[in-house]
């Protein structure tokens, strides 16, 4: 186990002065900015978030009322609300580089983007209760399985934490590292944890502008959570998950 100094020798010790022989200075092709849907699985047309109204909220008061909020009502989300936190945090505002690089709603180190954003969905308006992933370059969704027990099991990765399974959805990105790495090499683990922040916490003033609450969580069990999502643990793995949820009455 690393000690706390190591911890902060780690943070001090990329120095962006030293010239590192990257993949993409030896000429190596870019790794996609997004993972393919698989062969045959159902697309999930989302509202185009341009025409909704919602999130009528300032953001000066947006940004003073965030709180992480770990207390959810059973009402679900509508397909609208979701749509919006999903172009929030990863909505793509142009492909770039020749198609090597986007810009999004959340800055990103070399507008690399090493994100996939998973949906643990339990309640949510023309969804069925399963695993989706976000697809931000056609701003849809692709269903990965029907499971009616995920909320569950999304809980117990998460170390037991009751309030991740009683939420309506459940936000879990996981890295794609060499989408960093190919650019910064060992630099990237830190850059990589640096913009999931970002991330989130636009996932927080979102949820704030829409009246919806959400508590981030880096505390869960990787391989049970890696295995949840049907991923390698290696070339791709969770990161940091936040649940999702409408707000309970007040008193």
């Amino acid at each position: 186990m690393r000690t706390i100094q190591e911890g902060r020798d780690w943070l001090k010790s990329l120095d962006w002065d030293v010239q590192i022989e990257t993949d993409q200075k030896k000429g190596a092709p870019a790794p996609p900015v997004q993972l393919p849907a698989p062969e045959e699985a159902e697309l999930i047309e989302l509202p185009d978030p341009a025409g909704l109204s919602l999130g009528e909220m300032s953001v000066r008061e947006a940004i003073a009322r965030r709180r992480s909020r770990r207390r959810f009502s059973p009402d679900p989300l509508t397909l609208e609300e979701l749509s919006f936190l999903l172009w929030a945090t990863q909505g793509v505002h142009e492909v770039i580089r020749d198609g090597i690089a986007t810009r999004r709603t959340v800055p990103s180190g070399g507008a690399r983007h090493p994100f996939e954003t998973y949906l643990s969905v339990h309640r949510v308006e023309g969804l069925t209760p399963g695993l989706y992933r976000y697809l931000p370059l056609e701003h849809e969704l692709v269903f990965l399985r029907e499971d009616p027990d995920l909320a569950g099991k999304v809980a117990e990765a998460a170390l037991g934490q009751k309030f991740v399974g009683e939420a309506a959805v459940v936000f879990i990105w996981t890295t794609v590292p060499y989408r960093a790495e190919w650019r910064y090499h060992v630099r990237s683990h830190k850059v990589i944890a640096i913009d999931v922040g970002h991330v989130c916490q636009n996932l927080y003033i979102a949820c704030e502008a829409l009246g919806l609450g959400t508590c981030a969580v880096a505390a869960y069990h990787q391989k049970v959570m890696d295995e949840l999502l049907g991923v390698d643990g290696n070339e791709e793995f969770a990161l940091y998950l936040a649940p999702v949820g409408k707000l309970p009455p007040e008193g």
